[in-house]
């Protein structure tokens, strides 16, 4: 990352925002009129919040500027951000999980599982972003001439 550009830091910082709004605004992190919430968000909520959006930002800048020269494997990244969401969640306001569990399921079952999801949604966020960094440098194969 010390090698990042202007443009690098600039996708990081929108796409940053871009996580921020896209997590906060459905789990109601953010205070809005489209969605509601059932159940207060707990103290590491926010957090969890703050830090995936970070990562998810500095993922997406590892995708500029190489014009896709490194072909890398995007499930990890796509993946840690999905379990962020169910984590920040309101856990009775999660349409599937209340088709699965109902609601006293949910707040029984799913509910006590989010710290664990937002572990693994994070752990998978920096492992997504470590290989992409540990690959930046890095160039295709030459071809063999033979």
């Amino acid at each position: 990352m010390l090698a990042w550009t202007y443009r690098h830091w600039a996708v990081a910082a929108a796409a940053t925002l871009g996580a921020l709004v896209l997590l906060g605004v459905p789990t109601v992190l953010v205070p809005n009129g489209f969605f509601t919430r059932e159940i207060e968000p707990t103290w590491w909520s926010y957090p969890v919040w703050g830090a995936g959006a970070v990562l998810s930002g500095l993922l997406a800048a590892t995708y500029v500027g190489r014009g896709g020269e490194r072909e890398g494997n995007t499930r990890g990244g796509l993946g840690g951000v999905v379990l962020t969401w169910l984590a920040i969640g309101c856990p009775v306001c999660n349409k599937l999980v209340l088709l699965a569990l109902g609601a006293s399921g949910a707040l029984a079952w799913f509910a006590p599982l989010q710290p664990v999801l937002a572990a693994a949604g994070l752990a998978l966020l920096a492992v997504a972003l470590r290989a992409r960094l540990r690959t930046a440098d890095s160039c295709p194969f030459p071809p063999s001439r033979g």
